[in-house]
């Protein structure tokens, strides 16, 4: 187990939540049992249950992890531009370094709600992602000048999550390039129509 930066050896939390982030990351969540995240954490089950209190609640721990990088991801591409049109279609560079990375696996959030229950932790940790990335999308259209950020903001969506199911799936990691252009030629369309009118 690798050691943190004062040469000591990481807390149970901190152990539990990387292991479990390797593990249902790689396998998915729901195949994945306690005793092996316990096992790759090098701890007692006691610790599990004095840190967490329940898988659903170590589910919960690594997903919101998993937002935390992304949102982070995501704000960092933005965040390094001014222009609002180059602002929007950042997200698509920030797919493409995410798809072409040596452990791209997919949407953490899909794969974990792919069998979840109505409520659980991952269920909720999922949803308060997607609206994240929704209200994302619709203030990125309405900076950009689109006339209606709602609608040009949900196209952007679906262009997202496509690329995100084309490189998974496909295992196509050059997706993300297709996707940019495609939300370049919408967002150009909504404000051509907008000056026309």
């Amino acid at each position: 187990m690798p050691s943190n930066a004062a040469g000591t050896r990481p807390c149970p939390r901190d152990r539990l939540l990387q292991a479990a982030d390797e593990l249902f990351y790689a396998e998915g969540v729901h195949s994945v049992g306690i005793d092996r995240v316990i096992e790759r954490a090098d701890v007692a089950r006691a610790s599990l249950y004095s840190n967490f209190g329940s898988k659903d609640e170590l589910v919960r721990a690594y997903l919101e992890r998993r937002m935390a990088a992304s949102t982070a991801r995501l704000t960092t591409a933005i965040e390094a531009h001014t222009d609002p049109r180059e602002r929007l279609l950042s997200v698509f560079d920030a797919q493409d370094t995410l798809f072409t990375g040596p452990d791209f696996r997919g949407c953490a959030f899909n794969r974990a709600t792919a069998e979840a229950r109505p409520g659980s932790a991952a269920d909720e940790v999922s949803q308060a992602y997607r609206r994240w990335i929704s209200d994302l999308f619709e203030k990125l259209a309405a900076a950009a000048g689109a006339p209606d950020p709602v609608l040009l903001g949900r196209q952007i969506h679906v262009l997202y999550d496509g690329g995100m199911l084309a490189a998974s799936q496909d295992h196509d990691t050059t997706i993300a390039a297709a996707s940019r252009a495609a939300a370049a030629a919408l967002l150009d369309a909504a404000l051509a129509g907008a000056s026309a009118a």
